[in-house]
C-alpha cells in the first residue's frame, strides 16, 4: 500500500486506488454525477432560450410568446427532473462506494493485526491499532464521499467551457477566470494542512492509548487512589489533540470561505463583462443569463471540488499510516506441511534444536538486541508431562510460546512430531497445540461460546456433552451448574462474575475441550489452589491415559480383523496420550512431571527428574527451596484466614 513520489502524485494514488477497488460503483457514481453537471449546463441554457425567447419577448407584449409560456415551463421541468434524478444516483452510488472502500481497509487492518506475531503487538500500543480502525480509516475514505461529485465537476466545466465560447470568448474568460485561482489557493492549503493533519492523527492514536491503559488498569486506578493523575495525563494528550485540531480548523476556516465565494467572484465579473458586451451589441440578455445562472449553479459543485481538495491531506495522512500496518514485516510464513495424523489422542513429540531469540533493544539502538534464549536444544517424548522451572526472566514464557508458535525463533528449529513448525500449514498447529497463559481473557458472552469460542449449533464445533467433560477436567463443573442458566450463563466483561482461579480453570477447559495432542501450561494454574491445582493436572494426564488405552484397544481390533485369526498385539503399551508441557513454581505441580527442565539466562542449565535435579543442580535446588517455603507461607496464610473467618462465625453466633 506505500505511496511514493510528490503529495499530488501521492494524493492521486489514493483516489484512483480506492475508485479502482470498486470499478463497477464508481462507474456509476461518476458516470451519475458527469450527467449531472451536462445536465446543470443545459440547464442554464433552457434558462437563456426562456430568457430570449418568451420571457423577454412577454414582456414587451407579445401575444404569441405569452402563449409558449407553458412550453417554457414544461423544458425547464423536464430537465430539473432529470436533474435530481442524477443527483440521486450520484448520491447512492457514491455512498455505497465510500461505505465499502471504508470496510476494505478496516478488514486489511484487521488481517494484518492477525498475522503479525505478538513481537509486532507488543511493540504497537493497543491504543494506536484501534485509532487505526477507527479515526485513520474515517480520514482515509473521507474525500471519497464528495470525489464522484467533484468528478462531475470536470464534465461541467468541460461543457461549460464549449458553450461559453460559443457565446462569446470575454464571457468565457470572465467565467472560467475562477480556476486557476483555486489552484493556487489550494497549494497553499495543502502546505499548510498537510503537517497539520499529521499531527491531530498522531496525537489521537496517543489519546486512545492513554484511554486504553486507563480502562484495562481501571482496578489497580481505583486500588491505588491514583485518579488524579490518570485524569491529569489524560487531560494533557486531550488538551494537546484540542490545539492541533483547533489548528486544522483555522486552516479549513481560511481555505473553505475563499473556495465558497470564487463562483460569486465569477458571477460578478460576467455580470460586469455582460453589461459591457450587451452595450456593444455582441451578445443578448439570453446570453448574459446563462452565463451568469449557470456559474450560480456551478458554486455547490465547485465548493464539492473544494471539499475534495480539503479532504485530501487527511486522506492521505490516514491512508499512510494505515499503509505501515498493511506493509509490516514480520508476519508468520507457512507452508504446506502437515502433522503426521494418529487416530486418537497421541501426544505431539517436541523437540528445540539449538533454539535463539533475539528481540531489538527497548532503547531501539541500531544493531542492538537482547538474547532471551540462546543454544536451547530439548527433546519431549509424546505423551510426557514436562515442568519448565526458572527465575522470574529466565525465559521460560519465550521457550513455552515458541511450541504455540506465537512467534518464531531468531535461530534454530522448533519440530513437533519430526516437522519444523515454519513448515507447517496455517491452522494446523492450533488444532493440535492448545496454549493457556497466566492471564486469561473471558469474552462476555455465555458459558458454552468462552469454552467452545464457536457458535452455538456451527459445524465442528463441540457438543454440550464434551464441554461439560471439560469442565469437569478443569474442576469448574459445580461452579458452571450452580450459576443460573448453566452453559448458557452470560459472564460479564473480561468474565467479571468469575474469580481469578474460576478464570484460569475455564481457559483450561477451553483448551481441554479441543482435545489437543500437546498442552502447553503457562504458570495457567497461579491462581488456583494447590489441591484444585494437582486435581486438574492429575485429571489431564488420567484422561490421556483413558484415550491412549481405548485406541490401543481400537488399533488391537483393527489389527485382529485385518489379520483375521492372528493373535492381537496384546503385550503392546497404550500409545502415549496428550503430552503437557507446564511453566510451574509450585513444588507439588513439579512433582506431577515425569521431568523437570531448568531454564536460567535463556539457557537451559539441566533436565532430568525432580530427585535428580535437586542432587546435582544446585541452583536448582535453592530454586525448589525458596518455592516450598513460598507454598507453606501461602497455605499458612490461606489457614489463618479461615480459622479467623471460623473464629468470626462463633462469635457472631455466639452474639446472637
Amino acid at each position: 500500500m506505500a505511496l511514493t513520489g510528490s503529495r499530488v502524485r501521492r494524493s492521486m494514488a489514493v483516489m484512483w486506488r480506492g475508485m479502482r477497488s470498486h470499478p463497477g460503483t464508481y462507474a456509476l457514481a461518476v458516470g451519475a454525477s458527469g450527467l449531472f453537471g451536462a445536465l446543470t449546463v443545459g440547464v442554464s441554457r433552457a434558462v437563456g432560450w426562456a430568457t430570449d425567447s418568451v420571457v423577454v419577448p412577454a414582456i414587451a407584449g407579445d401575444a404569441a410568446a405569452r402563449d409558449r409560456i407553458w412550453l417554457g415551463g414544461l423544458v425547464l421541468a423536464a430537465v430539473a427532473v432529470t436533474l435530481a434524478l442524477s443527483v440521486a444516483g450520484r448520491r447512492i452510488w457514491a455512498g455505497f462506494g465510500y461505505v465499502h472502500i471504508q470496510a476494505d481497509h478496516r478488514t486489511a487492518l484487521t488481517r494484518q493485526y492477525l498475522r503479525l506475531p505478538v513481537s509486532w503487538h507488543r511493540a504497537h500500543p493497543a491504543g494506536q491499532l484501534l485509532n487505526h480502525t477507527t479515526s485513520d480509516t474515517e480520514a482515509a475514505t473521507g474525500v471519497f464521499n464528495p470525489l464522484p461529485f467533484a468528478l462531475g465537476v470536470v464534465v461541467m466545466i468541460g461543457v461549460s467551457v464549449v458553450m461559453l465560447l460559443m457565446i462569446d470568448p470575454w464571457l468565457a474568460l470572465a467565467a472560467l477566470a475562477i480556476i486557476p485561482v483555486t489552484v493556487a489557493v489550494n497549494a497553499v492549503y495543502q502546505r499548510h494542512m498537510s503537517p497539520a493533519v499529521t499531527r491531530a492523527q498522531r496525537l489521537r492514536g496517543d489519546v486512545a492509548d492513554v484511554a486504553h491503559e486507563s480502562f484495562e488498569a481501571a482496578l489497580l486506578v481505583k486500588a491505588l487512589g491514583t485518579e488524579d493523575r490518570e485524569e491529569s495525563r489524560f487531560g494533557g494528550r486531550t488538551q494537546e489533540l484540542r490545539a492541533a485540531n483547533v489548528r486544522v480548523g483555522i486552516v479549513r476556516s481560511l481555505f473553505d470561505p475563499v473556495i465558497q465565494t470564487l463562483p460569486a467572484v465569477g458571477t460578478l465579473l460576467v455580470l460586469g463583462i455582460g453589461t459591457w458586451r450587451i452595450s456593444t451589441g455582441d451578445v443578448a440578455p439570453g446570453d448574459i443569463v446563462t452565463a451568469a445562472y449557470l456559474l450560480t449553479m456551478m458554486t455547490v459543485p465547485v465548493q464539492a471540488f473544494g471539499w475534495v481538495l480539503g479532504e485530501l491531506p487527511r486522506a492521505l495522512v490516514g491512508y499512510e499510516r494505515i499503509a505501515q500496518v498493511v506493509d509490516a514485516t514480520g508476519a508468520l510464513a507457512y507452508g504446506d506441511a502437515r502433522l503426521p495424523r494418529t487416530r486418537g489422542q497421541a501426544g505431539l513429540s517436541v523437540r528445540l534444536d539449538d533454539v535463539g531469540v533475539d528481540v531489538p533493544a527497548i532503547s531501539g539502538a541500531l544493531g542492538r538486541s537482547i538474547t532471551l534464549l540462546d543454544g536451547v536444544d530439548v527433546e519431549v517424548e509424546p505423551g510426557a508431562t514436562v515442568a519448565v522451572v526458572g527465575t522470574t526472566g529466565s525465559g521460560k514464557t519465550t521457550l513455552v510460546s515458541l511450541l504455540a508458535r506465537l512467534s518464531d525463533p531468531t535461530r534454530g528449529r522448533v519440530l513437533l512430531d519430526g516437522v519444523d513448525a515454519r513448515t507447517l500449514a496455517d491452522g494446523e498447529i492450533p488444532a493440535q497445540v492448545a496454549l493457556v497463559t497466566q492471564s486469561t481473557f473471558i469474552f462476555e458472552d455465555t458459558v458454552r461460546s468462552n469454552v467452545t469460542l464457536a457458535d452455538a449449533g456451527a459445524e465442528g464445533a463441540p457438543s454440550d456433552d464434551e464441554v461439560w467433560e471439560a469442565l469437569r477436567l478443569a474442576r469448574l463443573e459445580e461452579t458452571v451448574r450452580d450459576l443460573a442458566g448453566g452453559l448458557d450463563a452470560p459472564l460479564g466483561e473480561r468474565g467479571a462474575n468469575l474469580s481469578g482461579g474460576q478464570r484460569q480453570r475455564l481457559a483450561i477447559a477451553r483448551a481441554l475441550v479441543r482435545g489437543p495432542r500437546l498442552l502447553v501450561l503457562d504458570d495457567a494454574t497461579s491462581a488456583v489452589d494447590p489441591r484444585v491445582e494437582q486435581e486438574i493436572l492429575r485429571g489431564v494426564a488420567d484422561r490421556a491415559d483413558e484415550r491412549a488405552a481405548d485406541q490401543a484397544d481400537d488399533d488391537r481390533a483393527d489389527d485382529d480383523r485385518a489379520d483375521g485369526d492372528r493373535a492381537g498385539d496384546g503385550g503392546r503399551d497404550p500409545r502415549p496420550g496428550t503430552t503437557v508441557i507446564m511453566v510451574a513454581y509450585r513444588m507439588s505441580s513439579v512433582a506431577l512431571a515425569d521431568r523437570v527442565i531448568h531454564v536460567e539466562g535463556g539457557r537451559v542449565v539441566d533436565t532430568g527428574t525432580h530427585d535428580e535435579l535437586m542432587a546435582r543442580d544446585p541452583g536448582y535446588r535453592a530454586l525448589a527451596t525458596a518455592y516450598e517455603a513460598e507454598t507453606e507461607r501461602r497455605e499458612k496464610e490461606r489457614a489463618d484466614e479461615a480459622a479467623a473467618g471460623v473464629l468470626d462465625d462463633e462469635l457472631e453466633e455466639v452474639a446472637r
